[in-house]
């Protein structure tokens, strides 16, 4: 466990009331103490760490400036909040970050007032500001919102939606762009610090409001000219022009670590008369913490590390994850293949595409954070004749399921998506699980859908689905490593709608998709040992079904129980959909559906999540025991 440091004056800090009380001059002693123990508590528990560095400065101005909670601060995506937690009543917690039944690794209504909108998914901020913003108008409430928007999440278009029609919100929206990674503007320093405090007083706002207010009884045209004209002086400066079109009074650039800089420029927005205004702040991502600058990612994502040497305790060697081994399949497929190309959004690791962007750069597309863009700009390559893979997290791919539907689906293009983190994903929660993919894809006409149940099937079916042509098709594979299986040399084209039997029973049949097949076979083991022969198939497919195989082994077993990691809708819906329709229930048989409750399973090990989900083998075992005991006929869905 990492030492704890000495805060002598964050230690007096519970809450952003005693914040207030603080001298200005106090400020830089507070947030190198916070910065301090933001290390050392995720040096204990992993976690997004220099997103948060980054924003240390930012985190104590706006709650020293502003009247939180009363004045709403919105973190866009949540990476960067841990700060944020610090000083909003929860620094006795900060070490439970993302455990079971500890803080949420991101922002959530239900842990704080202090956390006025939930979020996890990026560029959302300034929508639900908006709103905020808009209420406090409709209601003559004086209450301010700040969104914080990384300039990553500029890359959605949603932003830009919501600043489209932000300037009914007037002064009580502020947006404060977080410039780190990506910059948009040129290095700051003492001249555009002052810049920017000159341009948000209330002497300049004055004279500018002032001077529309005169040149607007002028003609039309000289009030127009007059206008661009200050507008573009100013954009040439600060890089404002294009916030400004949209609406917003542009503000900025500025130092986000200069707390000399950043607390007038916040005291003269938030005293403002005109809004919305937008304040352009340069962080430095990883900020004060030595290994974190000098990541290639600044420390992101970390496990456990130690906080003097900054070592991540990862686990060494084992199996490959299963987002490498999807990578490097689609890059070696691709030395032979040039229709093959990869997008991601804005996840090229995370996905695998890095390996594939690495062998192949010129037809690996990293879109940003905008995966309605991704999944029509796939459907284009597709109509034109590429073999394009979409690689996209299950829970992203939510965003633009309109986007599947309408440009996929409907006009049956050959687009390939790769589902990543399907399934639970531990700490990050509810936030980030891939619980509902077979049920919005495999309601789709013309949508074949796989799952894999380790390496070695993924292997098979990426290649399966590089010579699918005839409509869209996706795989689905989890978060972590597999199971140690050799990846086999040349893949293997499967037979679409086919399953496979991988242990032959007679009286209990486990219907498996994905990577519960392991716990179905040790459930096998368990049942057999009861003297109740037992049968495991690997579906392979939630659609189409295996029809063939799952009439047999309807017809030759007592008991049928279905095992998927989603959510109701998927496999088990469809099983009892077609035994329904086929008239397979008539004789008695027992048919029973395990998949994710309908319910959010908040984060913990993944384990544990499954056995709160009731798809281990213990509960894949009670559930046919208690089928077994049901003295009714027919069918039914029913939980352990």
């Amino acid at each position: 466990m990492s030492a704890r440091p000495d805060t002598p004056l964050l230690d007096t800090i519970h809450y952003p009331a005693d914040l207030r009380k603080l001298a200005p001059e106090q400020l830089r002693q507070l947030a190198d103490e916070l910065r301090a123990e933001m290390i050392s508590a995720v040096g204990t528990t992993g976690g997004h760490l220099g997103s948060g560095l980054g924003v240390v400065e930012l985190t104590a101005a706006i709650h020293y400036v502003f009247n939180t909670p009363d004045d709403r601060l919105i973190w866009d995506v949540g990476h960067q909040c841990y700060p944020h937690k610090i000083l909003t009543g929860r620094r006795d917690r900060i070490r439970t970050l993302r455990q079971g039944g500890g803080l949420s690794g991101f922002t959530k209504r239900s842990e704080s007032e202090y956390d006025p909108f939930g979020a996890a998914h990026s560029s959302t901020s300034i929508s639900a500001g908006l709103g905020f913003a808009v209420a406090n108008k409709l209601n003559d409430k004086p209450g301010k919102a700040i969104a914080v928007i990384g300039d990553g999440a500029m890359s959605a278009g949603m932003a830009y939606e919501a600043m489209n029609n932000a300037e009914q919100a007037g002064n009580r929206l502020i947006v404060i762009l977080n410039d780190n990674d990506m910059s948009i503007a040129p290095p700051v320093g003492g001249l555009s610090g002052y810049l920017a405090r000159l341009i948000s007083s209330s002497e300049y706002l004055g004279l500018r409001s002032l001077a529309s207010k005169m040149t607007a009884k002028l003609s039309r045209r000289v009030h127009k000219s007059l206008g661009k004209a200050e507008e573009y002086t100013r954009g040439m400066v600060t890089g404002g022009t294009l916030f400004e079109e949209l609406g917003f009074y542009y503000v900025g650039p500025i130092d986000g670590h200069n707390l000399d800089h950043l607390i007038p420029v916040l005291e003269n927005v938030r005293d403002a008369e005109e809004g919305p205004i937008l304040i352009h702040v340069r962080t430095v991502k990883g900020k004060g913490y030595e290994p974190a600058e000098a990541s290639a990612d600044k420390y992101h994502g970390v496990a456990k590390f130690d906080v003097v040497t900054g070592k991540q305790n990862k686990p060494s060697g084992g199996p490959p994850a299963y987002q490498n081994v999807f990578g490097e399949t689609l890059a070696k497929l691709a030395d032979t293949d040039p229709r093959i190309c990869a997008i991601t959004a804005a996840m090229p690791s995370g996905t695998g595409v890095d390996k594939f962007a690495k062998a192949h750069p010129d037809r690996a597309f990293d879109v940003g954070i905008a995966e309605q863009h991704g999944v029509t700009f796939a459907a284009g390559l597709a109509a034109q004749g590429m073999r394009p893979f979409a690689a996209i997290y299950s829970t992203f791919l939510q965003r633009a399921y309109d986007q599947v539907v309408h440009d996929v689906a409907i006009q049956n293009l050959p687009v390939r998506f790769a589902i990543d983190r399907a399934g639970l994903v531990g700490a990050d929660g509810s936030t980030h699980a891939g619980s509902f993919d077979i049920t919005y894809l495999a309601t789709l006409p013309n949508f074949v859908v796989m799952a894999a149940a380790d390496e070695v099937e993924l292997v098979h079916m990426t290649y399966t689905a590089v010579e699918h042509d005839e409509g869209p098709i996706a795989l689905r594979y989890p978060r972590g490593g597999g199971i140690g299986l050799d990846l086999p040399e040349t893949p293997e084209k499967l037979e679409i709608g086919k399953g496979r039997i991988v242990r032959e029973g007679s009286k209990v049949a486990i219907l498996s998709l994905g990577t519960r097949l392991e716990e179905a076979r040790k459930a096998a083991d368990q049942l057999d040992a009861k003297g109740l022969s037992t049968t495991v198939a690997d579906l392979r497919f939630a659609k189409p079904l295996d029809t063939d195989l799952i009439d047999r082994l309807m017809k030759t077993h007592e008991v049928v129980i279905t095992v998927e990691e989603g959510s109701i809708g998927g496999l088990g819906a469809h099983v009892l959909t077609h035994a329904s329709d086929t008239g397979l229930t008539d004789g008695g048989l027992k048919i029973r559906t395990l998949r994710l409750p309908d319910s959010f399973i908040e984060q913990d090990s993944p384990d544990k999540q499954y056995d709160e989900a009731g798809l281990n083998a213990p509960q894949i075992v009670d559930t046919v025991l208690k089928a077994l005991r049901h003295n009714s006929a027919g069918v039914e869905e029913a939980r352990a």
